[in-house]
């Protein structure tokens, strides 16, 4: 990619820039624009720039430190298109939100300031993942490093489709010999033998997320013969009790439906060479009333032990329908109110 760039002055602006970049594949260049131009729309809408496309050229104007937000954008994606990948508007919003961060200084010191986007990333044979917020990218490398990781929020962050999507990157890379992936079936209670069909049937409806995920990123042959071979392991929590699960990459979804005896029993199951991943949204609790989530006791337990590391998703951090965020948005602000008035009728 060649770049000029013609920094300007316009009335009443006292930063303005008018930058040019030019991409040497033609064809590279079509699916970076998007159709009918539809991802630079979006950059324009996203950063409150002009850009103007002609050819392998893209004509970037506005406020200087927004062209270059899109400046770093688009070389970001025009990058992950030189490496075979492909983009969608999902990658190109995620991209946007790195380069803002770059500027607000919410990433790890990894990330070069101004300079090109250093992103967090998982690959496995079927696809490469990058992080699209701060906080994925925070959580990506942090699984990288942390033998106990806790990913915390709202739905639509990607919590567990990254946590299966490292298991799957490290069993592919011989790091582990195993995956296990477990979950709490409280909504099923006590009424699991009733249900027809033997246990892996009777539990497969509450671990479907997980299967979605390693589908995913893994051939699904691959996937079955895992799973044959007990490669991959996915159980309730239930069945974790008494085992020691060693060399295996291990995640606990649905976390804060878990009791306050059930996360201990599954923290202390991690042995040599493991690494284990829990998450769980404490505003979604499924537990009967008066009774402690085991994810809020353990983030506050663990709460700077050495190899521990949290990392709290927040309703700007949501990668779904834009939607998503806004519904979680309006519950936590609605919580709020109701947290303030119960403190003002107390008072």
């Amino acid at each position: 990619m060649k770049m000029t760039a013609e920094p300007t002055q316009a009335a009443g602006a006292s930063d303005m820039a008018h930058i040019v970049l030019s991409f040497e594949d033609n064809r590279l260049a079509g699916a970076l624009f998007g159709q009918f131009d539809e991802h630079l729309a979006l950059i324009e809408q996203k950063l409150g720039v002009d850009m103007r496309a002609r050819g392998n050229e893209v004509e970037i104007r506005g406020e200087a430190g927004a062209t270059d937000q899109a400046r770093r954008a688009l070389d970001h994606l025009y990058e992950r298109l030189q490496a075979g990948h492909e983009i969608h508007v999902s990658d190109v919003e995620g991209a946007i939100r790195m380069a803002i961060a770059q500027d607000d200084q919410l990433v790890l010191p990894t990330m070069e300031k101004k300079g090109r986007m250093a992103l967090a990333q998982i690959s496995t044979r079927r696809r490469t993942i990058h992080a699209r917020t701060p906080t994925q990218d925070a959580y990506m490398r942090a699984m990288e490093r942390a033998e106990l990781v806790f990913g915390v929020g709202p739905a639509g962050t990607g919590k567990t489709y990254l946590a299966v999507a490292h298991a799957a990157q490290l069993l592919e890379r011989g790091q582990v010999d195993r995956i296990i992936l477990s979950r709490p079936a409280v909504e099923a209670g006590e009424r699991l033998g009733f249900l027809p069909g033997d246990m892996k049937e009777k539990v497969d409806p509450y671990l479907r997320p997980l299967y979605d995920a390693l589908y995913d990123m893994m051939p699904a042959e691959r996937v079955e013969r895992a799973l044959a071979a007990g490669a991959i392991e996915i159980a309730p929590l239930a069945f974790m009790r008494g085992r020691t699960l060693a060399n295996a990459a291990v995640i606990l979804d649905e976390a804060q439906n878990t009791t306050a005896v059930q996360m201990k029993m599954f923290l202390t199951r991690l042995g040599e060479n493991a690494r284990m991943v829990v998450t769980g949204d404490p505003s979604q609790i499924d537990l009967p009333p008066g009774q402690t989530s085991g994810l809020i006791e353990a983030l506050r337990v663990l709460a700077g032990v050495k190899n521990v590391v949290t990392v709290r998703f927040e309703a700007k951090d949501v990668v779904r329908h834009p939607l998503v965020a806004a519904i979680v948005e309006a519950y936590d602000a609605d919580a709020t109110r109701r947290r303030a008035a119960q403190q003002g009728a107390a008072s």
